[in-house]
């Protein structure tokens, strides 16, 4: 799989470029690159009919390399003092005390937009110390079943979280997408574990 763009909303104060969050970037870059399909080859090839394949299968594909680089997957948070806002996909901690969160996403535009809201208040409080949404690119999407969200479609928001009042973090977003399409390519069964890790 490969990484269209990576888009920084916020990259502000010393901790955004220190060579530990640099190292954690680059788990997360290598995670996405790691991920193939189907399983045993070294490419990500998507059957190439839409909506026809699933999303849940990629994301724990990526989920299990994080999780071989020491990250804590599925791990409930509570950020902000009036908001509990449940698990996050997967979190490292950093030298500091911060973590640094990880959501790929799974669900609607109205999911994206909350797990970057949850990321941006954790950023605020000082609970985190960066945060990235994983998304799949709008030519990518039309091959998935769900109606999951994908970067077009929420990148017009873009300036409400470029805005916010952060002097130290990061919060960026990773639009992915397949190396190859293929009628070839074996379906990617929606909710099914298929093990596409290289």
């Amino acid at each position: 799989m490969k990484i269209v763009r990576i888009e920084y909303l916020i990259r502000k104060g010393s901790s955004s470029d220190s060579e530990e969050i640099k190292g954690i970037l680059e788990e997360i870059n290598r995670a996405v690159s790691m991920v193939v399909w189907p399983d045993g080859s070294d490419s990500f090839t998507l059957y190439s009919e839409k909506k026809a394949n699933g999303v849940v299968p990629i994301k724990k594909n990526f989920m299990e390399h994080l999780s071989r680089n020491h990250w804590w997957l599925e791990k409930k948070m509570e950020i902000a003092s009036r908001m509990r806002p449940g698990k996050i996909d997967a979190v490292k901690a950093i030298n500091d005390g911060r973590f640094f969160a990880v959501e790929w996403e799974t669900g609607n535009i109205s999911s994206s937009h909350r797990a970057l809201n949850k990321m941006a208040v954790g950023l605020l409080d000082g609970m985190l110390v960066g945060g990235v949404l994983v998304l799949p690119s709008r030519r990518m999407y039309q091959y998935l079943t769900d109606r999951v969200g994908n970067f077009q479609e929420i990148e017009p928001y873009f300036p409400m979280w470029r805005n916010l009042s952060i002097t130290d973090g990061l919060l960026a977003v990773i639009e992915i997408e397949y190396d190859a399409v293929s009628l070839d390519s074996p379906q990617i069964k929606k909710g099914t574990n298929g093990r596409a890790l290289r």
